[in-house]
């Protein structure tokens, strides 16, 4: 299977189980997040939900082209960039705190999805960056639109998702993106974050969870989400897309 899901002790964990291609998500990976999501969301019990990658290789380098490079249209590419945007919309609402443990590369999509979470906990040796402009196309999963949702100044962020670059977790840290950068073992680095946190009851943690998506709904997140989708879906059917996938596709033969 593409994923596994488990909860252990009120801790929730969805992992992306694709190590030989980089934990790129397919359609299956995207069932396996929207049951996830479905399995939880709902769930009085759960106090933090946690994303990762299996490996130490990538956390997720963002859509697998196998499966999505063959859509020629905005039309054609709308329901998968749309989709996605709705994943990550549940993702970033969801009534308890979210946590990418960002273990290895995440970028692209990857980096969307670590964006959606509300903590980031980079891996010392990891990288991320929203790479979108090398294939001449933008985030499209509402990624973009939660970077500058979430995290400032305007400026940087202009840059960061402009630049279409790779950064080191010290940048990262630096940008505001990863909430902490840690040193070897995940589980560990995850358990060290949390300790804290789970001192203090789920309905806490919830209460405050709630006033910040009161806002993004306010402010119509999900609409602006959905609209990056669309926006994305345009440059999708670009030649220049299509240059730079096939290229892409070539080097990595």
């Amino acid at each position: 299977m593409s994923y596994s899901i488990k909860i252990d002790q009120s801790i929730a964990y969805f992992t992306i189980n694709r190590p030989a291609m980089r934990n790129a998500v397919n359609y299956d990976v995207m069932e396996g997040l929207e049951f996830f999501l479905d399995k939880i969301e709902d769930d009085p019990e759960v106090s933090f939900a946690v994303i990762t990658g299996e490996g130490d290789l990538a956390f997720c380098s963002g859509g697998d082209l196998s499966d999505f490079h063959g859509f020629q249209t905005a039309e054609h590419a709308f329901p998968m960039l749309s989709r996605g945007a709705s994943i990550l919309y549940r993702i970033a609402t969801l009534p308890m705190p979210t946590i990418a443990l960002v273990n290895g590369a995440a970028v692209g999509g990857g980096c969307e999805l670590a964006t959606a979470c509300d903590y980031r906990l980079v891996a010392s040796h990891a990288r991320a960056g929203f790479i979108q402009g090398t294939l001449a196309i933008t985030a499209g999963w509402g990624g973009a639109t939660l970077l500058f949702e979430k995290n400032g100044p305007h400026d940087r962020l202009l840059q960061f998702t402009g630049g279409a670059s790779i950064h080191s977790p010290e940048h990262l840290l630096e940008l505001g993106w990863a909430t902490e950068v840690y040193e070897g073992d995940t589980q560990a680095a995850l358990d060290q974050f949390l300790a804290p946190q789970l001192k203090v009851h789920r309905n806490v943690h919830r209460a405050y969870k709630s006033i910040a998506t009161r806002k993004w709904e306010a402010n119509g997140l999900e609409h602006a989400m959905q609209e990056e989708a669309r926006v994305c879906s345009i440059l999708w059917e670009s030649d220049a897309h299509h240059e730079a996938v096939q290229n892409f596709l070539t080097k990595s033969k």
